[in-house]
């Protein structure tokens, strides 16, 4: 992307306007770029965290996982997921709120003796699964605003900001070559003119 300008004042001011919010701007965008980078490490721990957790559920399950074959698929429904929203550098992103179940079949004196313990299971293991899929959107989330990011960084630090001074930078020069040879003329004209009276 070239710079359009036009060798004036208003053009150049312009110009120094522009290079001057991009300027305040970058070391911004530096910071927000490094605390991504911070925010995506810890939720990549987090996330490695639910992942281990879950599979701490399903080891204590053990050998009790025969008996879900006989937990009819219709027993237990996730009635509703809220979602809560937080701010992180200017982004919003998910957490995971309430998880309400539904629970319909037989009654607690026609149920198995495990059913309710495997109701909560059940439970905790759709909190936890519930729990790793939030956290999946969220460095997903995080990620692409990083990259948006440090795209931003790179247009402004490698493109526009060189660009811009290089655009001023020929201006100004082009102005004071203006100015060089409209005082050149001045004097050659005074001189003529101090030439043509001693005559």
């Amino acid at each position: 992307m070239s710079v359009k300008f036009q060798y004036n004042k208003v053009s150049m001011q312009s110009l120094q306007k522009a290079l001057k919010i991009r300027e305040a701007a970058l070391p911004t965008l530096k910071s927000k770029e490094a605390y991504l980078r911070i925010t995506i490490k810890k939720e990549r721990h987090q996330l490695a965290d639910l992942q281990a957790a879950l599979e701490d559920l399903r080891a204590g399950i053990g050998e009790s996982e025969r008996l879900y074959v006989e937990f009819p698929a219709n027993r237990l429904d996730v009635h509703a997921v809220e979602y809560d929203w937080e701010n992180i550098a200017g982004i919003s992103i998910p957490s995971l709120g309430t998880m309400r179940f539904a629970t319909a079949g037989p009654s607690a004196v026609m149920d198995p003796a495990w059913m309710n313990r495997g109701i909560e299971t059940l439970e905790s293991l759709a909190r936890a699964t519930a729990e790793i899929d939030v956290a999946n959107r969220r460095i997903e989330m995080l990620e692409y605003a990083r990259k948006k990011t440090t795209q931003k960084v790179n247009l402004y630090e490698k493109v526009q900001i060189p660009e811009l001074a290089s655009a001023i930078l020929k201006i100004k020069r082009y102005l004071e070559d203006v100015e060089n040879l409209g005082k050149a003329a001045q004097k050659i004209t005074k001189e003529r003119q101090a030439a043509a009276e001693a005559r």
